[in-house]
């Protein structure tokens, strides 16, 4: 499918037109087959190899599975895309198969908690070093790089700090050293966001998120070129982190109002960040939309959209969210984004909640922020709610 079409007629028809429906239906089928049949043994053979289209085991290729993955190369604008069971599948399995012992990662501070857990505990033992870097200081980033990187690792906006990072330019230093750029593009979405434009290697997602927006399916994907994503594609086959074909298909259908649901979470989410700006028990708001925001500029260059994600502090710390969440109305307390409903929590029982009380204070995680992520409600319901909850602080 062209990639000049709109992005709604992407998410929409995207990766569904490449494949023949079963028995002339209009949505792609689940399939839950493990294997798939063959007459003749030649044939068998030859889509085994690659040589033919076609499949022969559902924990390599599955008909639902890849009819998600390409919609989601459409909506990236790859050359190709491959998908796992979780988003942390995707991170990990990507890191495994491009770095060996000896290699070098070159990241940031503010990587989600899990990401960050992989860089602090699992590549170290494996004699992988690890850089990570105040994710606004380009030029330490630079100077990591240029002393030697594997992969540059970025995730942009971060979480929770929704901070931003220049992509072309860190992109740019990246691959004068030869290295592999991957980004992590879940909290942007390909409706706000194209890394690959900006010189991005591998872009990936937690597909659990924005991509299938009803929390209702676990699921990761990347794309970028063929070769590369076959590499991954190859690792995660023999090591089986497979997504299922019911949450692919969950994931197709969330996806046909990625562009919809995208858009009205940007709009909440700016009003709110605007709301919460002047509210006086606020002590900070993140949100790259606000002109006060350090990344704003480097947002408003590289981003369609500002997102469906903010953050912020609230005076009296943690003790005070405590207060504060439990009385809001329209929004769960859990540990999920991107869905239809507005999500809360802190990071301490969210994103960094396998960090210490230390490792998210040295990652510049107060204990006393909310990550909020923005559903599509009516925005006068979410603010008059806030605006309730808040109350019980004064």
């Amino acid at each position: 499918m062209q990639n000049t079409i709109g992005k709604s007629t992407q998410s929409i028809w995207g990766g569904e037109q490449e494949h023949e429906l079963f028995e002339r239906s209009t949505q792609v089928p689940v399939v839950h087959s493990v294997s798939f049949a063959y007459e003749d043994i030649d044939t068998w053979h030859k889509v085994a190899l690659g040589e033919e289209p076609g499949h022969i085991y559902s924990r390599n290729t599955n008909p639902t599975v890849r009819a998600f993955e390409d919609k989601v190369k459409v909506l990236e604008g790859a050359e190709a895309a491959t998908s796992f069971s979780s988003g942390m599948a995707a991170i990990s399995n990507t890191l495994a198969t491009f770095l060996k012992p000896g290699d070098r990662v070159v990241s940031i501070k503010d990587s989600y908690g899990g990401t960050n857990v992989i860089f602090n505990e699992f590549l170290p033992p494996l004699n992988i070093k690890v850089a990570l870097c105040e994710t606004g200081d380009y030029e330490q980033i630079e100077a990591e790089i240029t002393k030697g990187c594997t992969v540059l690792y970025l995730e942009t906006p971060t979480n929770p700090t929704i901070k931003i990072t220049d992509i072309k330019r860190l992109a740019s230093a990246a691959h004068k050293v030869g290295a592999l750029v991957v980004v992590d593009n879940t909290f942007a979405t390909p409706i706000n966001q194209l890394p690959l434009t900006l010189g991005a290697d591998i872009v990936l997602h937690s597909a659990s998120k924005y991509l299938g927006g009803h929390a209702d399916a676990l699921g990761g994907v990347i794309c970028g070129n063929q070769d590369l994503v076959h590499k991954v594609y190859h690792y995660r086959e023999i090591n089986g982190a497979t997504l299922a074909p019911m949450d692919a298909y969950s994931l197709l259908r969330g996806m046909k109002t990625l562009k919809l649901r995208v858009e009205r979470q940007n709009d909440n989410a700016m009003a709110v960040a605007q709301y919460l700006q002047q509210h006086h028990s606020i002590d900070e708001v993140n949100y790259p939309g606000l002109p006060s925001h350090p990344g704003h500029d480097i947002a408003k260059a590289q981003m369609k959209g500002f997102g469906g994600m903010l953050s912020f502090s609230v005076k009296g710390g943690l003790d005070a969210i405590k207060q504060f969440l439990p009385k809001l109305n329209y929004a769960h307390m859990a540990a999920n984004l991107g869905c239809v409903e507005t999500v809360v929590g802190p990071p301490v029982t969210t994103s960094h909640v396998e960090c210490t009380a230390e490792e998210r204070a040295a990652a510049g995680i107060p204990e006393g922020l909310v990550r909020y992520s923005a559903g599509i409600e009516d925005i006068e319901d979410l603010i008059a709610d806030l605006e309730q909850a808040l109350s019980f602080l004064s």
